[in-house]
C-alpha cells in the first residue's frame, strides 16, 4: 500500500469525500471559512436553466430538477487548517437532493465535482493513479470498494472510474467516482446514491459536448 504522505492532496480528497457522503445521511452546516479561489476551474463556469457549464475543463452537467446547491458551502468548509493550499483545489460544484440540514428516511443522493492540481499528487501520469491515495482515505472512512478502477468513456471523454460503498445501517450508500486530469489538474467527479440504479441515473446528467461521440463506456465494470 502507498504511503498516503507522498500525496499532500489526500487530505483535500478526504474533506471532499467525507463531507458529501456526511451530507448525504444528513449532516448540519460546516462552519463559515473563507472560500478557495482555483481561476482555471471557475472562470467561465457556470450555472442556468439547471445546468451546470465549464468550459475550463469541457464538460455539462444537467443538475436534477428541485436539487439545492451547496458548492458555497462545500468551499468554505474545505477551508480549513487541514486542507491543502487553496489555490490547489477547489469544489466546482456540489449539489444535494435534500437540503443537507433536514433528515431524512432515506439517502440523501448528492454530485461533487471538483479539481485538485496534479501538483499535489507526485508521480501521478494518469487519471487511474488517483485512485491511489483516494482508496486508502476511503477505506479509512468506512467506504468498501466495490470495483477496483476501469476505463469509463462518457460520450468519447475517456475517464477512470471507480465504485464504492458504505453501509449506513438500514441504508447504503453508493458512490462512483470518475477522474480525469486536464490542464494540469485532476477532475473528479462523485456520485452518491442509495442503489446503483441512483448513481448510474446521475451519471446521465454529465456530459462532454466538444468530445467524439462515438465511442461510449462499459454499461458495467469489468468482470471479475
Amino acid at each position: 500500500m502507498q504511503d498516503r504522505s507522498q500525496f499532500p492532496g489526500y487530505r483535500t480528497v478526504a474533506a471532499l469525500l467525507v463531507a458529501a457522503a456526511a451530507l448525504a445521511a444528513q449532516t448540519t452546516n460546516p462552519a463559515p471559512q473563507s472560500a478557495k479561489k482555483l481561476p482555471v476551474a471557475e472562470a467561465t463556469s457556470s450555472v442556468s436553466s439547471g445546468l451546470y457549464r465549464n468550459p475550463s475543463f469541457g464538460f455539462v452537467y444537467k443538475i436534477p430538477f428541485g436539487w439545492v446547491d451547496r458548492t458555497a458551502q462545500m468551499r468554505e468548509g474545505d477551508a480549513g487548517p487541514d486542507s491543502t493550499d487553496p489555490a490547489n483545489a477547489e469544489v466546482l460544484l456540489g449539489v444535494f437532493e435534500r437540503p443537507p440540514e433536514t433528515t431524512g428516511d432515506t439517502v440523501n443522493s448528492a454530485v461533487v465535482i471538483a479539481a485538485e492540481s496534479v501538483s499535489s499528487y507526485p508521480g501521478l501520469k494518469t487519471a487511474a493513479d488517483y485512485f491511489g491515495p483516494l482508496d486508502e482515505v476511503v477505506r479509512g472512512k468506512g467506504f468498501k470498494v466495490v470495483n477496483e478502477p476501469y476505463p469509463f468513456a462518457v460520450g468519447g471523454k475517456q475517464l477512470a472510474r471507480s465504485d464504492f460503498s458504505k453501509d449506513l445501517g438500514k441504508l447504503t450508500l453508493e458512490q462512483a467516482t470518475l477522474v480525469m486530469v486536464d490542464k494540469g489538474y485532476v477532475v473528479s467527479f462523485t456520485l452518491l446514491g442509495g442503489s446503483q440504479d441512483d448513481v448510474d441515473t446521475l451519471l446521465e446528467g454529465l456530459r462532454f459536448p466538444a468530445a467524439h461521440r462515438s465511442a461510449s463506456g462499459p454499461a458495467s465494470p469489468p468482470k471479475k
